[in-house]
C-alpha cells in the first residue's frame, strides 16, 4: 500500500494534448488505483485538468524506460504519440536517459525516440518511430473481412461516412471532410467511437486535405472526447490519406493545438512523427 500523503507530478503538453506525468523512478504508486487517480486528477474543474495520466517507469523488457498511459475516463490506452514525446523530454531533461536516441516500452510495443535539444541542452522536440501501421481489419480491430478497409461506408444515425481504418497500436477511424471547423466532431465522434463495428471502440479523426503535403484535422479520442491533438491519430490520418491517394507520404498535419510532421517512409514502412514537447507546471497531489 502506498503510504505517501502526497504525489509529485509534472503537467506537460505536446501540440496541446496535455497529460499529467508521474515519475515512478521517484514516486511510489504501488497500491494506488491508477484508473481512479487518472479520473480525479484529469478533472478540469475539481482536479489538475488534463487529457489523462501518464506513468514514467522502469522497463522490465529491455527498453530504456516504460510508459503507461490512462485516459481521463480511467481507461488504459495502448499508446499516445504526443505523450511519448513528452516522456522523452522529461526523461532526457531529468537524466533518466543520457543518449539522445533511446527506446520506450508501451502497450503497443517498443518505440524508438530521438530528441533534439536547444542551446541550453533541453529537449524542444522529438521524433518517434511509431512503427508500421496495421491495416488488416481483424487486427485493428474492426468487424470487417478482408485485408484492408479503405473508403468503406459506415452509417450513423444521421450520416453515411466513407471510412478508412488504421491501427497505430490503437484503433483509428478516419473520415475526410470538406470543412474541419464545422465537422460534427461532438455528435458523430462519440457515436462512431462506440459503434459495434469497433469491438475495442475507436478514435475518430475528421480530416480535410488542403493539398498533398498539408492536412487539417480534429480528433475525437476514445475515452477522452475531443482533444487538442493526437499523435497516433495524426499518423493514422496520413496513412489513410496516402491509401486514398490524397497526399504524399510526408505531410504537415495541423491540429487544434499545433502542427505535427508525419512521414510514412517507403524504406522501412514505418511512420515517423516529429513535434514539440513542453512543460506546463509542476505540482503536488494530495492522496485521499
Amino acid at each position: 500500500m502506498n503510504c505517501n500523503k502526497t504525489l509529485s507530478f509534472t503537467k506537460m503538453q505536446g501540440a496541446g494534448n496535455d497529460y499529467i506525468y508521474i515519475d515512478c523512478f521517484k514516486e511510489d504508486v504501488s497500491g494506488l488505483n491508477i484508473s481512479e487517480l487518472s479520473q480525479k486528477m484529469s478533472d478540469r474543474h475539481f482536479g489538475v485538468g488534463s487529457d489523462g495520466l501518464v506513468l514514467i517507469m522502469p522497463s522490465d523488457n529491455g527498453c530504456d524506460l516504460r510508459m503507461r498511459m490512462f485516459n481521463s475516463d480511467g481507461s488504459e490506452a495502448e499508446m499516445c504519440g504526443n505523450a511519448s514525446r513528452c516522456v522523452a523530454k522529461y526523461a532526457y531533461d531529468h537524466k533518466i536517459v543520457k543518449n539522445k536516441t533511446f527506446t520506450l516500452e508501451t502497450k503497443a510495443g517498443k518505440k524508438v525516440i530521438e530528441v533534439f535539444c536547444n542551446d541550453n541542452g533541453l529537449v524542444e522536440k522529438a521524433t518517434v518511430n511509431m512503427g508500421k501501421p496495421t491495416l488488416k481489419p481483424i487486427d485493428i480491430p474492426v468487424n470487417e473481412s478482408g485485408d484492408i478497409l479503405v473508403a468503406k461506408p459506415l452509417k450513423t444515425f444521421s450520416h453515411e461516412w466513407m471510412i478508412t481504418c488504421v491501427s497505430m497500436g490503437n484503433p483509428h477511424c478516419v473520415l475526410f471532410v470538406d470543412d474541419v471547423a464545422n465537422a460534427p466532431v461532438h455528435t458523430e465522434g462519440p457515436e462512431i467511437e462506440i459503434n459495434p463495428k469497433f469491438p475495442k471502440k475507436t478514435n475518430v479523426e475528421f480530416a480535410h486535405v488542403v493539398n498533398r503535403n498539408f492536412i487539417e484535422m480534429r480528433v475525437w479520442e476514445r475515452g477522452a472526447g475531443e482533444t487538442m491533438a493526437c499523435g497516433t491519430g495524426a499518423c493514422a490520418t496520413l496513412v489513410a490519406a496516402v491509401l486514398n491517394n490524397l497526399t504524399d507520404r510526408k505531410a504537415t498535419l495541423k491540429l487544434l493545438g499545433g502542427n505535427l510532421e508525419i512521414e510514412w517512409r517507403e524504406s522501412d514502412n514505418d511512420v515517423y512523427m516529429t513535434g514539440a514537447a513542453e512543460y506546463v507546471f509542476d505540482g503536488v497531489w494530495s492522496i485521499q
